[in-house]
């Protein structure tokens, strides 16, 4: 649920609040002055949302005894907190409010159950609870949840030595990002909803070697070609995204995400399966497990025409196509048959990326791109050659595909850069830009968005592939598929951080 700050009467407000609930939904409430949130709220307020669906937290007005700061700057602190779904501005007493909404539930911190609680009287009125808790102690790893989220710069190491070879200056970038800004991307592939369930360690099972994790919290991303998409439009694309879902919760939730990122949802719903969704139960930032739900048959024909009409029109305005593939079924081969011959046609660029993870594919069937961006394993699968070298997949992998450009990316090894210019193959690599990566997640997604969008902006592939592992270093230095914005990457290229390869 979307996080408000409710500034209306009181009365309104419950009004509000009750109308964005389901019928069935329950409701907690939380009050306090919040001058800084700290673990001791963080633990408190998660478990009020425990306690309910909803989780409605009221601010103080600024003449409480103990308040310091403005109620805006205090409003904005709690509406910070991810599962905070309403922060409301309190104008009178918290008592006052408790009786015109009526919430389920009502928390206060432990210290409070031994004295004169005038809450109590009001939640008895309607049959409502109050509970006194303070939250459990290990759930200070919150904070380590809350800090994942943001952009850490301080891992980028930017090679200096490439740039000089390729003859251009690290702060031109700047300059291309600028040309960004409006370009028309068509972005079609496999949707991705990713949840991040993070835990408690426990220990180890005594019955049986198993690690025993308690869930703290969940946070849920688009990713897949959602991501690409997500990704186009914070550099200032004008996005049309097309995929298949399934008709359930997370095809809805991607939507909502979609749309408040600014992308234009074309979804095509195939009734057979489940929109993909990957779990991943994380402790002490490292990954335990990860459970995959989905299907992965292609689409049925009809719905493989609706797409394909659908991406007809998109054409018809678009500068930059981009193929997405996850290989669960969205983009069969015909499909992209079809779709590339009406791209070439109209003069639209095209470029595709295509994951092998524990299934089939082949990154080659998407002939003619001006960039693809496969994993070494990916490009080594298309060719099912698992003994040549890497120069050698390079090159046999540009002239099966007929590609103009070729990066295979290297993880921690950074990525190999080939490209077919004026008939003379060519390669070079960069180094991996962040040896400490949070979440290796969408690397190689805004990895392929950025250096895509770079080459149709009229950059030649080597500031391409850099303006891309800048992307790719920057969205590995955090957890969750968050969309990258111009002015993170403008923030890295200022950054004073260097190394030689």
């Amino acid at each position: 649920m979307h996080q408000t700050i409710d500034t209306a009467h009181g009365d309104v407000v419950c009004q509000a609040i009750r109308a964005s609930c389901d019928p069935d939904q329950t409701i907690a409430f939380v009050s306090g002055n919040f001058n800084v949130v700290h673990p001791g709220h963080l633990r408190l307020l998660k478990f009020a949302a425990e306690q309910a669906d909803v989780l409605v937290v009221g601010v103080n007005p600024d003449s409480t005894p103990g308040v310091t700061l403005a109620q805006d700057m205090r409003l904005d602190n709690v509406r910070s907190i991810s599962f905070v779904h309403h922060v409301v501005r309190l104008e009178d007493s918290p008592t006052a409010f408790i009786r015109r909404l009526q919430p389920t539930v009502v928390v206060k911190g432990k210290e409070f159950e031994d004295r004169d609680n005038p809450e109590q009287e009001a939640v008895d009125a309607y049959g409502g609870r109050l509970l006194f808790s303070s939250g459990e102690l290990r759930f200070t790893s919150l904070a380590l949840l809350e800090r994942d989220a943001n952009v850490d710069i301080s891992t980028v190491r930017k090679p200096l030595e490439f740039p000089k070879r390729h003859g251009f200056d690290i702060s031109q970038l700047k300059g291309l990002l600028g040309k960004l800004a409006g370009m028309r991307v068509a972005v079609i592939g496999d949707l991705i909803v990713d949840e991040y369930v993070t835990c408690d360690a426990v220990g180890m099972s005594q019955e049986d070697p198993t690690i025993v994790v308690t869930p703290l919290m969940t946070r849920t991303f688009v990713g897949g070609a959602g991501a690409v998409a997500a990704h186009a439009h914070g550099l200032g694309a004008d996005v049309n995204f097309f995929t298949l879902v399934g008709d359930d919760e997370a095809a809805r939730f991607a939507r909502n995400t979609l749309e408040q990122h600014g992308v234009h949802f074309n979804h095509f719903t195939d009734s057979s399966r489940p929109t993909t969704r990957k779990q991943r139960f994380r402790a002490l930032n490292k990954t335990l497990l990860r459970v995959n739900h989905l299907r992965q048959h292609a689409a049925d024909g009809e719905i493989q025409k609706q797409m394909l009409a659908a991406v007809e029109r998109a054409l018809k305005t678009s500068d930059l196509l981009l193929f997405s593939c996850f290989n669960y079924g969205c983009l069969p081969q015909d499909l992209v048959d079809a779709i590339a011959d009406q791209a070439r046609s109209r003069g639209v660029m095209m470029a595709a990326d295509s994951q092998v993870s524990s299934q089939t594919g082949d990154v080659s069937r998407f002939k003619g791109m001006t960039l693809l961006t496969p994993t070494e394993r990916e490009a080594r699968v298309a060719l099912n050659d698992f003994i040549s070298g890497l120069a050698v997949i390079s090159e046999r992998l540009v002239e099966r595909a007929r590609t103009k450009n070729l990066v295979i990316t290297l993880g921690a090894e950074g990525a190999l850069i080939n490209t077919m210019a004026d008939g003379t193959f060519t390669s070079d690599r960069l180094p991996a830009f962040n040896p400490s990566p949070k979440d290796v997640s969408g690397a190689g997604d805004s990895f392929f968005m950025a250096s895509s969008m770079g080459l149709r902006a009229g950059a030649d592939i080597w500031q391409a592939s850099y303006l891309g592992s800048l992307a790719a270093a920057l969205q590995v230095s955090r957890v969750g598929n968050l969309p990258l914005t111009t002015a993170e990457l403008v923030r890295e290229i200022d950054e004073a951080g260097f190394s030689h390869e």
